[in-house]
């Protein structure tokens, strides 16, 4: 079942009815013939290395998983203990190729459920193993919100909207990643500063995270003060509801909202080819502003966002005028570094 519009709705008596069935049609279902890839995917559900994963990771990695399961459910592990296998799985991950990262997260969660077969002695090699990745890193470095895009934002969106308008313009004003902007909590507002531990590891642990309180970020924590949030909420951002996003829903109502706008990205003027948008793109517009209110250098912005400093360079040069560059190195020199 499924409706449209933002509420969730009732489930009427005759729903509920239907549901209970379906619930115990599936308890009496007879298991999935064991020696087969679906066998593996639900050995794999109910394992410890599976509960071990982030809940952020079980979320994206489970809707991957069900499509391998779609895909490959009833076929026989042996078949996946052949080379020949290896031809298939790059033909499926180009069936995807014109989204390239979601190919190569299919690719990833396949190679981890084999990788999780060979463990269990069920399979010899990880026909995944090798295959390459169709997304590039750097493709999306140069891929920022203009202020221009936030206006059309604005303009396409509906009353109802500001939820999502809020987690874009607090993005814009802090540069966090998805999780942390999501989960940020008020007692991590400081004076001079939003300091708060990253959710995303690097090297192994969890970085903290400082984001300078630049004069347009204030303006914004005002306006997220008065929203009425539920008993015991402490997030900045909040839906309509009054509690925190769900990452995912949060993902998906920012990428309408940008498509409804009509966002994109020209990646080559001669073709026409071109990408939407997206929430992670919003990172880059901070570093804008870092570099329009701020005499920090690329090193400083860098070591803020964890970005190597030859990508920084690389936005500044493309989006902030020579003027400004010009007069903000002035300002450098007449203080003396």
């Amino acid at each position: 079942m499924s409706a449209d519009g933002r509420k969730k709705p009732k489930l009427s008596e005759a729903a509920l009815t239907l549901l209970s069935e379906a619930k115990a049609k599936r308890a009496s279902a007879p298991p999935r013939h064991a020696g087969t890839l679906g066998a593996l995917v639900n050995q794999w559900r109910i394992s410890p290395e599976w509960a071990l994963l982030k809940p952020n990771t079980r979320d994206t990695w489970g809707y991957m998983l069900n499509a391998i399961d779609r895909k490959w459910s009833k076929v026989p592990l042996a078949v996946f203990d052949d080379t020949r296998m290896i031809q298939k799985v790059v033909g499926w991950r180009d069936s995807r190729k014109n989204t390239p990262r979601a190919a190569d997260n299919r690719i990833t969660v396949l190679r981890a459920l084999l990788k999780y077969g060979i463990q269990l002695g069920l399979l010899r090699i990880n026909v995944a193993a090798g295959v390459g990745k169709l997304y590039k890193s750097g493709q999306r470095a140069e891929i920022i919100w203009t202020e221009e895009d936030l206006e059309a934002v604005r303009n396409a969106a509906e009353p109802e909207d500001w939820p999502v308008l809020d987690a874009i313009d607090f993005a814009g004003v802090t540069g966090l990643r998805r999780e942390d902007l999501a989960r940020v909590t008020w007692k991590k507002v400081q004076t001079f500063a939003i300091v708060t531990k990253a959710r995303k590891e690097s090297g192994g642990e969890r970085q903290i995270a400082t984001i300078p309180r630049i004069p347009q970020l204030d303006a914004i924590l005002e306006k997220l003060a008065d929203r009425a949030r539920a008993p015991g909420v402490q997030t900045l951002l909040v839906t309509a509801k009054g509690v925190p996003w769900h990452l995912a829903t949060l993902t998906r109502e920012v990428s309408k909202i940008a498509a409804k706008a009509g966002l994109i990205h020209i990646l080559d003027e001669d073709t026409g080819e071109a990408k939407n948008k997206h929430l992670h793109d919003i990172r880059g517009t901070f570093v804008t502003r870092l570099m329009t209110t701020t005499d920090l250098t690329d090193e400083d912005i860098a070591d803020i966002m964890g970005w190597s400093s030859r990508r920084v360079a690389r936005i500044r040069k493309i989006y902030v005028s020579d003027h400004v560059r010009t007069v903000a190195l002035g300002q450098r020199i007449a203080r003396g570094f």
